[in-house]
């Protein structure tokens, strides 16, 4: 089927489900998973005018990918103050982060669904000169109605797991016709790169990967020091962006530590906010005591595990916690970026799934920069190992650290890249 006849599918397809895709918003709303307020976003209608001049249009999905392009885009900006920066990205917790991070000139909207109703409405108000397409989000009437109005797009950070690779390349024709509109295609690894080509991309370019370049979170200097007060005389660990099935594997590792450390102090921020409640119930139910910071709660000597269910304060806890253990990777969920904690001197643990981070969480094991626990007795062995060994802590501490800052020079050279594409100021 040629590029013309998948383009005149989608729109025929989309029309038909696009009451369908209303409900389905309206329904997300209600759960708490749109903004109610910037739904008309998400089905192209702009919240905000365009400026006159250029534009460069970024897309990152979630929290993982907008964070990353955020450094990327205060260089862009930096070079050339006189370009709209559009990002969007598609979840309520990426928009608020962005609201807090953002460069001053990022502009931020929610990505419309792929429906060409949506796609033609944000494109005919934005008009982007240039489209920066961030990892591996594939959306192809966005990609295809972007080609078709020739705007020059370019895939950064990309990333292309095996599996991935095997499931695309079952539909080679497909996987050819979405990725052809790419202009210029830079690789997080000579891996990603060589799956990319394998799928008919002529040329990737290994740039590396913008998370390795991220500046380290943030944090309040003077919620730092409090709690650095607060919790100085008693050993603790962090359990971060963790997921359903973990905590009590988490909960587990704790109880078997208590014996040999009374005053141990566990750590858990879930990954979704909302699920703190839930996960003192289950804590409870094991006999834990736990408190939230959402109440506003402070843990005390009879606290076994302090619930940080609020948003965007990872930067204050990875710098408190000296071992942090990386959630979504004890189950099948892929992991969550292990750079992060390490960067800010942390020992890094994850589990075996760590497979939306394969090279990264590889290489720093290569690199002594991190423990993988394959289940609950590993994990509760190592901890116990890491907290009766200081230095051998800090030596997977500073290992860990040397690896993620070690590529900080990719956003000079993939910023001069994405500038290329354009004219001179």
């Amino acid at each position: 089927m040629s590029f013309d006849w998948r383009r005149i599918l989608w729109r025929g397809t989309g029309h038909a489900i696009a009451p369908a895709v209303a409900l389905w918003l309206r329904h997300r709303t209600r759960i708490g998973k749109e903004d109610a307020a910037r739904l008309p976003e998400r089905l192209g209608h702009p919240g905000k005018p365009r400026p006159d001049g250029m534009l460069i249009w970024c897309h990152g999905a979630s929290v993982g990918e907008s964070q990353a392009l955020l450094p990327l885009l205060q260089a862009l900006h930096e070079q050339r103050p006189d370009i709209t920066l559009l990002l969007t990205t598609g979840t309520v917790t990426s928009a608020a982060l962005v609201a807090k991070r953002a460069a001053p000139g990022v502009l931020h909207q929610f990505v419309p669904v792929d429906l060409p109703g949506p796609v033609d409405r944000f494109l005919d108000h934005w008009r982007p000169d240039l489209v920066l397409w961030s990892e591996s989000d594939f959306w192809p009437g966005i990609l295809s109605n972007l080609h078709q109005r020739h705007i020059p797009t370019l895939l950064i950070n990309a990333r292309m797991s095996e599996r991935s690779c095997r499931r695309w390349a079952g539909l080679p024709d497909t996987a050819r016709w979405l990725l052809q509109g790419f202009a210029a295609v830079y690789a997080q690894t000579a891996q990603d790169a060589e799956r990319l080509r394998r799928l008919g991309v002529p040329e990737v370019i290994e740039a590396g990967n913008l998370k390795h370049a991220a500046p380290p979170l943030p944090v309040n200097a003077g919620d730092l020091a409090d709690w650095r007060r607060k919790l100085d005389l008693r050993p603790l660990w962090l359990a971060a962006s963790t997921h359903g099935g973990e905590e009590v594997l988490v909960a587990e590792a704790h109880k078997r530590m208590k014996g040999r450390h009374p005053d141990l102090l566990t750590l858990i921020v879930p990954r979704h906010p909302d699920r703190g409640p839930e996960i003192a119930a289950e804590l409870a139910a094991l006999g834990l005591h736990s408190v939230l910071r959402s109440r506003h709660e402070t843990p005390d000597a009879q606290t076994d595990v302090y619930i940080a269910d609020t948003l965007g304060e990872l930067g204050l806890w990875y710098r408190i916690s000296p071992i942090v253990l990386m959630g979504g990777s004890l189950i099948p969920h892929g992991g969550h970026n292990p750079l992060e904690p390490a960067r800010l001197g942390a020992a890094v643990m994850f589990g075996t799934h760590m497979f939306n981070f394969t090279e990264v969480s590889a290489s720093m094991l290569q690199a002594g920069g991190a423990v993988e626990v394959p289940d609950v007795d590993a994990l509760a062995t190592q901890l116990v190992a890491l907290f009766e060994d200081q230095k051998r802590q800090r030596t997977i501490a500073d290992a860990g650290q040397a690896y993620a800052v070690g590529s900080a020079d990719i956003i000079d050279r993939l910023s001069q890249a994405v500038l290329a594409h354009l004219p001179p100021a």
